[in-house]
């Protein structure tokens, strides 16, 4: 990933592999162009993954919970149900990517800087998937909140230099008047998710870590349609990522 200065960004209205393209000068890998994915398995996670990997200059390692399961779901297409959508997921070449165990809610800080170790990008594409609504508020706080804080910590602790946090439009959503709106209202009903979300982006500011957050809109599965559009933070409050 190449260097930035610390930044936030919102994204709406554009192709999810347009801007989770990385580019950086060709080189051998190292241990600056080793890049960890956590949440490799995901809708957004996989994208990354693919595109990174496609680069064919980086050390790309997957981050996910079960190894064997992942391999088998990353490398088949799909239908799939996540939370209120239905997507179809592409398959991804796991022949250029390394996948390790990596779970933010289970293991501890030591367990996932082992994971991360040699790497000088961390790129934070976990999110919880909604389910039972009683479990929802929980399952949130734990994924999205303290095990966020956790992959911030391992990164920390493994010497990576640089993380890219895939958080979501209108987190900081109650602190610029838009707590009523209908985009907050609505994501913020699975379990006050996008309230444990600012709790992740907040602590990773303070980390001293230089990071990209990146606050994509509603994510879909349909065609992607549009201009892209990237705007400062705390600044859209609407818009949709393909």
């Amino acid at each position: 990933l190449a260097r930035a200065a610390a930044q936030v960004v919102t994204v709406g209205g554009i192709s999810l592999s347009t801007f989770t393209t990385v580019s950086s000068p060709a080189n051998a890998v190292d241990s600056s162009s080793k890049v960890v994915v956590a949440g490799a398995t995901g809708q957004t996670g996989r994208r990354i993954l693919e595109r990174l990997a496609s680069s064919g200059n980086r050390d790309v390692i997957g981050g996910v919970r079960n190894v064997d399961k992942a391999t088998a779901s990353l490398s088949e297409s799909s239908t799939v149900v996540r939370g209120a959508m239905v997507q179809k997921v592409a398959s991804v070449d796991t022949a250029a990517v390394t996948l390790v165990h990596l779970d933010v809610v289970k293991d501890s800080v030591d367990e996932l800087s082992k994971a991360m170790e040699g790497a000088g990008s961390l790129v934070i594409a976990t999110g919880f998937i909604p389910g039972n609504p009683l479990k929802m508020s929980a399952a949130a706080h734990e994924v999205d909140n303290v095990g966020t804080c956790k992959l911030v910590d391992a990164a920390k602790k493994a010497g990576v230099k640089k993380i890219v946090m895939v958080s979501s439009i209108l987190t900081n959503g109650r602190n610029w008047g838009q707590e009523d709106s209908p985009g907050f209202v609505i994501t913020n009903a699975f379990g006050k998710v996008l309230d444990e979300k600012i709790v992740a982006e907040n602590y990773l500011r303070a980390s001293g870590i230089d990071y990209t957050i990146v606050r994509p809109g509603g994510l879909k599965a349909k065609p992607p349609t549009g201009a892209l559009k990237i705007s400062g933070e705390d600044t859209l409050n609407s818009g949709e990522v393909s």
